[in-house]
């Protein structure tokens, strides 16, 4: 019997020679017409028939948040774009990038603006469609938070993907609105006709063939001359027959139209992948002693070192711009800010009946993270170590409550394999996760305040946990080569995780074990591929109680902050063997990779051997611009491309330094500098224990 891989949802059909621009469904397909006439039908909002304890009742404070930003500020000069071509796909790329389902462009006519609302100067609409997610099946975990919750998610989804593309095009120097079903002045659906992404079905309402739960859309609206697109055209039933049939089975797009392929059919509480096939043990598969663990303090944090002078002058200036210096960083910021307003609040007097049951509320949560966008949701108890001991300006923190919902993001493999993992979207990669976790860490926790819990929520922004102890003992993964970093079997390292903790009654889930340990042994290529020698070839130590492949943090933050040629780096994601696009073909590597120890060494050299990890320029969607002075520029220095370095030798870097607890600024100092003692960095790396030697002296 094949173990879990053979279960996990995978494409019969790669789609590495498919442009990222050209989007998940194949709309290329579709033949095109002419406009006609007005279409005045519309499609009317269905009616709110969710029940008493759905999510839609606290969707409000999330959404307010991206109705208020959704006329962006505008650069004072325009930034060096390139062909109308790569303009166009720069818009629609990043459209996908935020997880759009189908994207057209049209230019504005007088009727498409509602009475008195027209603005100036804005010429062409962006139109932006959002599939509804399967509905919830009878007695299905979560399903009376979930149920009839459809059309509102996507609506959301469509809003925080209109408000960031249009302060993206802000960004640029473009004037630019989103307009949605919570605040619009045009005629969305009419503009999207027009921009063929609707087309009339049978009853006279809009839709999409390739959306056939229904869908959500928005509309951005702006100054920016782009090419247009042709109304959807009539097509016969025989076209119509082929269309569905290559869809169904996946050949075109990214997305195959057959649910079971990519796991789209299955359960909302077990996710799109099997996760409960995946071995389980009882303790992380990296030793960790609970007692021998110091709460470190968020000021520990070498990004947060740098705001505050530790790593010197240059790091501190350019910190100060890390986000902000690319356009995309810079479109999602001031959003992230005003999301961590909402991580608090305080709970109902009443608990919500049915709510005392742990296990089904574990199922009902997990139900709901992946309802949200999700791609994987684990629930454990939040040791009183995984707290962080003080916020940066040094006031303590005290572990508020005892349980976590932790859940990732996958960064985006189209996107990932277009870049060389330290040029200028890395950056975008990290904030288009670090918002959508922030969205759903709010609405969770807002839900769970509303059923009568205590519930907090964590993100990027304001965060009072460390995810990593969290990622591990949920069973999200195992800690991987890459150092501090936890890794998934089904979507590798290329992700971001967000956090909820609540005294909400959850059943834990446990850690895995799919033989990551061992791969990461034979196994160098982040180490290989780091551009600043962070990673160690050698092996494992002891590190504030955990076993790990411990990073040299210096090096890693030093070279993110000061990357001239790009937006931080995520090089050593790109490049691992387990970043794999997901298709039938590599299928049978995988189970080997968890099942076959004696494969692993051959699968890693296999990964070079294929090229795996390098650039592949057919998926490169985005422009590359940096922001100057407030101001949108080619890059002065340039961009990063980097390939794979295979002739180079597996050596650690000399001075190795790593920065325990002891050798870390005082947590109550707040933000008073504390210079880097890179010495003692050395001599700790020099002194650490080896996990052989700590099982032999507590008895493991």
């Amino acid at each position: 019997m094949l173990s879990s891989v053979a279960t996990v949802p995978m494409r019969l059909f790669s789609n590495r020679s498919r442009p990222a621009a050209a989007g998940p469904l194949p709309t290329e397909w579709l033949p095109r017409g002419e406009p006609a006439g007005r279409w005045s039908s519309g499609a009317e909002h269905p009616a709110d028939t969710t029940g008493e304890w759905s999510v839609t009742r606290v969707l409000a404070p999330v959404r307010d948040v991206f109705v208020a930003a959704r006329t962006a500020d505008v650069a004072p000069a325009q930034a060096p774009l390139p062909s109308p071509e790569a303009t166009v796909d720069n818009v629609r790329g990043y459209c996908y990038f935020l997880d759009a389902d189908v994207v057209g462009i049209t230019r504005l006519e007088d009727g498409d603006w509602a009475p008195g609302q027209q603005i100036d100067g804005h010429t062409h609409a962006i139109a932006i469609l959002v599939g509804l997610g399967r509905p919830a099946g009878d007695g299905e975990p979560g399903a009376r938070w979930i149920e009839g919750a459809e059309q509102a998610a996507a609506d959301l989804r469509a809003i925080e993907v209109a408000t960031v593309l249009a302060r993206y095009l802000g960004t640029l120097g473009f004037a630019a609105t989103a307009h949605s079903v919570a605040a619009s002045d045009v005629e969305r659906h009419e503009v999207g006709w027009r921009a063929g992404v609707l087309e009339p079905g049978r009853s006279g309402m809009f839709r999409h063939p390739f959306l056939p739960d229904g869908y959500a859309i928005a509309v951005v609206t702006t100054e920016l001359d782009l090419p247009i697109d042709r109304p959807l055209a009539r097509r016969s039933p025989q076209r119509n027959a082929w269309i569905r049939a290559r869809h169904l089975v996946g050949w075109g797009g990214t997305r195959p139209g057959w649910k079971r392929l990519d796991g789209r059919h299955r359960p909302w509480h077990l996710g799109r992948y099997p996760m409960e096939k995946v071995k389980r043990v009882d303790e992380p598969t990296t030793l960790i002693i609970p007692e021998e663990v110091q709460r470190p303090s968020a000021r520990h944090n070498f990004f947060v070192r740098a705001r505050a002078g530790d790593l010197g002058a240059r790091p501190k200036t350019e910190v100060a711009r890390f986000i902000p210096k690319a356009p995309h960083g810079r479109a999602t910021e001031e959003l992230l800010s005003r999301l961590a307003a909402l991580h608090r609040g305080e709970h109902a007097d009443t608990v919500a009946p049915g709510t005392d049951d742990p296990d089904d509320n574990a199922a009902s949560v997990k139900a709901l993270g992946h309802f949200l966008g999700a791609d994987l949701v684990g629930v454990c108890e939040a040791p009183e170590y995984a707290w962080y001991s003080h916020r940066p300006d040094g006031t303590p923190i005290e572990p508020a409550h005892r349980n976590a919902i932790i859940f990732v993001l996958d960064q985006g493999y189209e996107t990932m394999e277009g870049a060389s993992g330290d040029d200028w979207i890395s950056g975008a990669q990290s904030m288009r996760a670090y918002l959508r976790a922030s969205i759903i860490s709010n609405t969770i926790a807002a839900h769970l305040r509303r059923l009568g819990h205590a519930a907090q929520a964590h993100s990027a922004r304001d965060d009072e946990v460390n995810h990593i102890p969290l990622l591990l003992q949920s069973g999200i993964g195992e800690l991987s080569r890459i150092g501090e970093l936890v890794l998934n079997p089904f979507v590798g390292p290329r992700f971001k995780s967000g956090v909820v903790t609540t005294d909400l009654p959850l059943t834990s889930d446990r850690p895995i074990d799919f033989g990551l340990q061992d791969f990461c042994t034979k196994c160098t290529k982040c180490a290989r591929e780091c551009p600043c020698g962070a990673i160690r070839f050698g092996d494992k130590v002891m590190f504030n109680g955990y076993e790990m492949w411990k990073p040299d943090v210096d090096r890693c933050a030093r070279y993110r902050i000061t990357n001239m040629r790009g937006s931080a780096c995520g090089r050593c994601m790109k490049t691992c063997p387990y970043n794999v696009e997901g298709v039938l073909a590599e299928r049978p590597f995988q189970w080997a990779a968890m099942k076959l120890p004696f494969t692993r060494r051959w699968i890693a050299h296999l990964d070079d051997r294929l090229g795996r990890g390098s650039i592949n320029p057919v998926k490169k969607w985005w422009v590359d611009v940096e922001m100057v002075d407030g101001v949108p520029v080619d890059p002065p220095k340039g961009v990063n491309t980097r390939e794979l370095h295979l002739d180079k030798q597996p050596r650690d870097a000399d001075g190795y330094a790593m920065f325990p607890p002891g050798v870390a600024p005082p947590a109550d100092h707040g933000m008073a500098t504390s210079p880097i003692d890179r010495a003692a960095g050395i001599e700790a790396a020099r002194a650490a224990e080896s996990p052989d030697d700590a099982r032999r002296r507590v008895g493991r």
